[in-house]
């Protein structure tokens, strides 16, 4: 009877890591291909200043923030599903029509596909770490996020391919087959039953320090990661004289260097996270003041391929540090919330920044982000000792 106990839950964790590698695969090389793309796109195909263009980013962000923030959190596991399923087939769709978007329609088309990625990435995340043994659920998590860094570098890898012979354009209708593995493996995807009422009444989210954690790390980092995604490549273009195919090359390596950083992390997976969001904040610190001093290629291309780095071990340290938080009836809310929180990160910061792109130029706006940085390092190093002691 032990024995096939055993044997059943070695077979739903084999099952599980191969549904969620592949609708992770599938998912975020779409939506980064979105997320990276639809700037350039707004740029040069539909000639959009650069306070439009980062407004494009920034209405996909809020459509995510409503899904996550408002719907997400306040579904049953049942609705939540179906909202998953639905959501999926809805990007695919989006995907196949964008090639026909002009100056009006195209906000439309971004705004649906930012709500329906807004049901999609929390949910998968939960999905992953929904075990309760802590060993397994790391690893699964770290299985996952390996799948995100795989997919980063395959999507732009794909796409700078693309982008020799065909138009900007069409890219979107490349990335249709992916749209369709994640519909159809949606359907595999199970949520856990939760009190929704009881979490709202009796679960402080923001007050819980490995929420702090997870937020000041990410807050880190993302600010800076999505200037790099909104006007990187325009920068790269424009000022460096890179072709579309390169730009995307850019992304492919940094995506490279994120994945390295990822696995280094799965393998060595810590006990203690402040040693990793210690050096991942001042690998960011380093690579933004590199970014200003970015007049060349060559420094440009340095600086960008160290905020791989971070990138690779952030968005894991942050999702464990919320796993270690909270249990499993309340995880989905806080995963929820957490993927809020990076929503309006996507929200403020494009707009915000083609503003002040406008007013002082690319470099400078990196260096004004370095008092930002050192005041996050201060604040995670008084909540992370919190977060060590109250393990899940």
């Amino acid at each position: 009877m032990e024995n096939k106990l055993k044997y059943s839950s070695q077979a739903y964790l084999i099952y599980s890591i191969f549904i969620i590698v592949l609708l992770t695969l599938a998912v975020r090389a779409s939506n980064n291909m979105m997320m990276t793309t639809i700037s350039l796109f707004a740029k040069y195909d539909l000639y959009f200043n650069q306070l439009e263009v980062g407004l494009t980013e920034s209405v996909m962000a809020l459509a995510t923030f409503i899904t996550t923030a408002i719907i997400n959190t306040h579904l049953s596991a049942f609705p939540r599903r179906v909202l998953f399923i639905a959501s999926n087939i809805t990007f695919t769709i989006i995907l196949a029509v964008m090639e026909f978007s002009n100056n009006i329609s195209v906000w439309i088309f971004i705004f649906v596909a930012g709500f329906a990625l807004g049901a999609i990435m929390p949910n998968i995340i939960t999905f992953a770490g929904s075990s309760g043994d802590k060993k397994v659920r790391e690893r699964i998590l770290g299985i996952y996020t390996l799948a995100l860094s795989v997919s980063l570098i395959a999507g732009p890898a794909y796409e700078s391919y693309i982008l020799n012979f065909e138009p900007l354009r069409y890219i979107f209708l490349y990335f249709v087959p992916f749209g369709i593995v994640a519909s159809v493996f949606s359907f595999f995807i199970k949520f856990p039953d939760e009190n929704i009422e009881k979490n709202h009444k009796k679960i402080n989210v923001f007050g819980e320090p490995g929420f702090k954690v997870a937020v000041y790390a990410i807050l880190a980092y993302n600010i800076v990661f999505a200037l790099l995604i909104t006007f990187g490549g325009i920068y790269a273009k424009s000022v460096l004289g890179f072709s579309y195919s390169q730009v995307t090359l850019l992304f492919t390596g940094f995506f490279i260097i994120s994945f390295s950083s990822r696995l280094f992390y799965s393998i060595k997976t810590p006990e203690n996270l402040w040693h990793y969001i210690a050096i991942a904040m001042l690998v960011t610190l380093t690579g933004i003041i590199a970014i200003f001093f970015s007049k060349f290629a060559i420094i440009y291309i340095i600086a960008y391929l160290m905020l791989g780095i971070p990138h690779g071990v952030t968005y894991p340290l942050s999702i464990v540090s919320i796993s270690r938080t909270f249990d499993m009836s309340s995880r989905n809310v806080a995963n929820s919330y957490f993927f809020s929180v990076m929503m309006l990160i996507g929200i403020i910061t494009p707009s915000v920044g083609g503003f002040i792109n406008n007013l002082i130029g690319f470099r400078n706006m990196f260096i004004i982000l370095v008092p930002v940085i050192i005041y996050l390092i201060i604040a995670s190093y008084f909540n992370i000792k919190r977060v060590n002691k109250n393990i899940h």
